[in-house]
């Protein structure tokens, strides 16, 4: 399963299921991507299909591992990840080096567990009001559930993963 930054960081307030699927897309990607985002409707440990959770190893663009499997992110750790294997956007820039995503965070609003914040999550990911906050990590810690709050009108890296396999 990939795990893949979109092309430009995002505020609080981004159609991000949309931006993954679209990006995707235009990469020639053929699987289905979805937002490494929890949502009103979905915590972000179930984004992947049951199936493929424990089996396949989650890789950057390059194929190279960042995660035995979709449930270790999950584990309560906070999702720690060797953080010399580079996070690539779609159109094959490491997020970790690139000036185009000044602050080195991913939004994610989830807890440690990968269950949705409600109070969190930047409305649902429908704002980038300075007043409303969102679940944040910065990607120096090592982890991609890391637990720190900021204001929705933060532009933060946003990373979307291969909800499921298609060989």
């Amino acid at each position: 399963l990939h795990l893949v930054a979109l092309n430009l960081p995002f505020s609080g307030d981004m159609r991000a299921d949309f931006q993954c699927f679209q990006q995707a897309q235009l990469a020639g990607l053929t699987s289905t991507y979805r937002a490494f985002l929890s949502s009103h409707l979905q915590d972000l440990a179930t984004v992947v299909r049951k199936t493929d959770r424990d089996n396949l190893p989650v890789v950057n663009l390059k194929g190279e591992t960042l995660f035995d499997n979709w449930e270790s992110i999950f584990n309560g750790n906070g999702g720690q990840f060797n953080i010399h294997v580079p996070i690539y956007s779609f159109d094959g820039r490491n997020v970790m080096i690139d000036p185009s995503w000044p602050q080195k965070v991913i939004w994610h609003g989830s807890t440690a567990h990968g269950i949705r914040l409600v109070s969190n999550y930047c409305e649902a990911w429908h704002t980038a009001d300075m007043g409303a906050v969102g679940q944040a990590s910065p990607l120096k810690t090592g982890k991609l559930l890391d637990q720190n709050v900021y204001s929705c009108s933060n532009q933060f890296i946003v990373l979307c993963i291969e909800n499921s396999f298609v060989s």
